[in-house]
């Protein structure tokens, strides 16, 4: 007979369990160990059952709501209780993979990812879609966000794993990161012991992934954004499609390198491949990358067009304190990376500080000789660590060794006096933190709180010091210039600057809401999720990756203007597809960014033959020309109606923002139904006069056409 509900009803059985497979020396005594547990647990008299998902609970990737005791009774489920920000729970994503990749829902095997958020930002449903999208979930996703399921059952960490059997029936838990070989031991005999039983069904569960449903765009979910010194090069991570972008400051693209696709390749650009790339450093020509997900450091040079690794070895590493050769060293998720220089070192720029948020641990790779912070001589690529104790805390301490962070996912340097310490973006503590220098003390500068444990103070509060409250930021900046610090406050949809000399943080750009809007001033502009930020050498321009957005936005810190970088990857835009038209009216045209706003026109009454005429009268923002290098243009879509498109110019260039084009159509003379809806596309490329920014503006008009029967064949304008 179980004991009480929930997991704890669990606990003395499965810890028997888990004592007795310590002692196992083979596997075949670790399967009968799982079968005899198995049949104790199917035998006691009332299952420990788990309550059906709310009725209202929204999901992604299922073509509707799924009941635990209609859809998925007979299957083998793994219920997955995460929160996206949580890196222990992105590290778990791999195994669940696998696991779907042996089993699938035929063969009795579903995994469902119950979301129980940790910050209010994480209850938003198109926040959880753009996590999905972002590690690539495919198993169904349920958004708990009042955690219902996890207080019913008890679950108190993330992540946790609560594997049922194909009544409901609760047979294990497993909580925290780590555990692959129990977790496949332990569904591949429950499969194998309910199907002796007849209980396993194979019927399918209808999966419909989320990201089938969505446009392509030059960008997804780019995580951070550097500048070198020039200001003349960007180095994008373009994190969604494993590719690192390096362009120029108006967009054009200079290189591609990696991508679409994930994978851990080095060798040529053509050939290299990374896996959800985060941070970026540039000097000169050579660019050092964390590449989060495949647990590396890589390092690209731009001269010989090469990508080799210089860190990690391309599993998730556990070791916390490091000290060897960089590409012999396993280390674990990379976030951000930053140049800096050694103690003693005769050279500049001779480390490289990574923000390691799987150990909660700041690190150093020596790309020279030398020595750290309170340190002995070290060995031209070694990787150690330098600040944290690795465990998940929010902890200052003036010994660097027994501070504690708490997922640190940005880092910037301010290495002049005096300062001469490294910012860090400790997102999971909500805080900004300090590491010196000189000795490597750790020290608080804004957000959380005072308890090291409380990893819950978050907000959106611009005040001083530990009154000032952030929601998860992942990104930081130094301002040589100004003496201030930018933070991308990620799940507050904000930029934030900070004074360190007075503690005082407080609102540059953003609303707190989540969304894609360039204002008429700065905090009317909004943001999703910005993951990343740096600031020219000379102060002028701040490139903000709105990760959400899919897309760089450039904050002009002077004129306080914001804009939009368009990547300029130009692509064959056919117009149509039909029959009738002939394939050369095709032109060389830029995908309208997402943000482009779509302004629908009042419905037209019309008739076949008749000619209308569209005025364009776009203007550009005070003390900006069109550019010239870039072609601005026009073009005509209809989509499902491309008759009406018929032997018409459908697109054509902007060359003056004084004289802009008529744009004309003429009906045809047997219209193919009697409503249609016709989209012009005007795609606008334009730099300040100083030509210190260039920026890409798009927008759509929808034209609804009612088609009346007579033919009148006169022009409306």
């Amino acid at each position: 007979m179980a004991a009480g509900g929930g997991l704890p009803g669990l606990l003395p059985a499965q810890t028997q369990l888990e004592y007795a497979l310590l002692d196992a020396l083979t596997p075949q005594e670790k399967d009968n160990l799982v079968y005899q547990y198995l049949r104790k647990v199917d035998s006691w008299e009332q299952d420990l059952k788990v309550p059906d998902f709310g009725g209202d609970l929204e999901w992604l990737n299922t073509e509707g709501p799924i009941s635990l005791y209609q859809d998925l009774c007979g299957k083998v489920v793994v219920l997955d209780f995460f929160t996206y920000c949580c890196i222990n729970c992105i590290h778990l994503l791999p195994d669940l993979h696998a696991l779907e990749h042996k089993y699938c829902d035929k063969d009795g095997l579903l995994v469902v990812g119950v979301h129980s958020a940790k910050f209010p930002n994480e209850k938003v449903l198109n926040n959880i879609k753009s996590a999905v999208l972002r590690y690539n979930i495919t198993h169904p996703i349920v958004n708990d966000a009042d955690a219902t399921l996890w207080h019913e059952l008890e679950v108190s960490c993330w992540p946790t794993l609560v594997i049922l059997g194909p009544r409901g029936n609760m047979l294990f838990s497993l909580v925290g990161e780590g555990h692959k070989d129990q977790l496949f031991l332990f569904t591949s005999i429950a499969l194998k012991f309910y199907k002796e039983r007849g209980q396993i069904t194979d019927n399918k569960i209808g999966i419909k992934l989320y990201k089938d449903s969505l446009p392509s765009s030059p960008l997804l979910f780019p995580g951070k954004v550097t500048v070198d010194n020039s200001g003349d090069r960007l180095v994008i991570a373009d994190t969604g499609h494993h590719r690192i972008l390096v362009v120029r400051k108006n967009g054009q693209i200079l290189h591609t390198i990696g991508g679409p696709n994930s994978g851990r390749k080095d060798g040529r650009f053509s050939e290299a491949a990374f896996n959800s790339p985060q941070g970026v450093a540039i000097k000169n020509n050579i660019i050092y990358v964390a590449d989060t997900e495949n647990h590396l450091i890589r390092k690209i040079d731009l001269e010989l067009e090469m990508v080799n690794t210089v860190a990690g070895i391309g599993i998730q590493g556990t070791d916390k304190e490091g000290g060897a050769k960089g590409e012999e060293q396993p280390i674990s998720s990379p976030w951000d990376v930053i140049f800096g220089s050694s103690v003693s070192g005769t050279h500049e720029d001779d480390v490289l500080w990574i923000a390691m948020a799987g150990t909660h641990q700041v690190w150093a790779l020596m790309l020279e000789c030398g020595k750290l912070p309170k340190g002995s001589d070290l060995k031209k690529g070694t990787c150690l660590r330098f600040a944290g104790s690795g465990n998940e805390e929010n902890r200052n301490n003036a010994y660097p060794h027994k501070a504690a962070f708490a997922q640190p996912s940005g880092l910037s340097l301010a290495s002049e006096e005096p300062w001469n310490c490294i910012f860090v973006a400790d997102s999971e503590s909500s805080t900004v933190r300090t590491i010196s220098l000189k000795d490597g003390a750790v020290k608080h500068l804004v957000g959380g709180e005072r308890d090291p444990l409380n990893l819950f103070a978050f907000g959106d509060v611009d005040e001083a010091g530990i009154n000032a409250k952030l929601q998860h930021p992942l990104g930081v900046t130094w301002d040589k210039k100004r003496k201030l610090l930018y933070v991308a406050d990620s799940y507050n949809h904000k930029i934030k600057f900070v004074d360190p000399k007075m503690k005082n943080c407080a609102t540059l750009a953003g609303t707190g809401e989540a969304s894609n809007v360039v204002g008429s001033s700065l905090t009317q502009t909004t943001f999703n999720e910005p993951g990343g930020l740096c600031v020219e050498e000379n102060g002028r321009l701040l490139y903000i990756a709105d990760t959400n957005n899919h897309q760089i936005k450039v904050l002009d810190l002077e004129t306080k203007i914001i804009s939009m970088l368009p990547i300029l990857c130009t692509e064959i835009f056919d117009v149509v597809d039909h029959p009738f038209i002939q394939n050369n009216k095709t032109a060389n045209i830029p995908k309208l960014p997402k943000s482009a706003p779509n302004i629908q026109l009042p419905s037209l009454t019309v008739t076949p033959g008749q000619t209308l005429q569209f005025l364009l009268r776009l203007s550009l923002p005070a003390n900006t020309k069109l550019t010239e290098e870039a072609p601005s243009s026009w073009f005509l879509t209809a989509e499902g109606n491309e008759w009406l498109l018929q032997g018409q110019n459908p697109s054509g260039e902007i060359e003056d923002i004084s004289h802009q084009p008529l744009i004309s159509l003429q009906l045809p003379s047997s219209c193919l139904s009697s409503e249609a809806v016709l989209s012009i596309k005007v795609c606008l490329y334009y730099c300040s006069k100083d030509s210190s920014a260039c920026m890409m503006k798009g927008i759509s008009f929808s034209q609804l056409l009612q088609i009346a029967d007579t033919n009148q064949g006169s022009t409306a304008q």
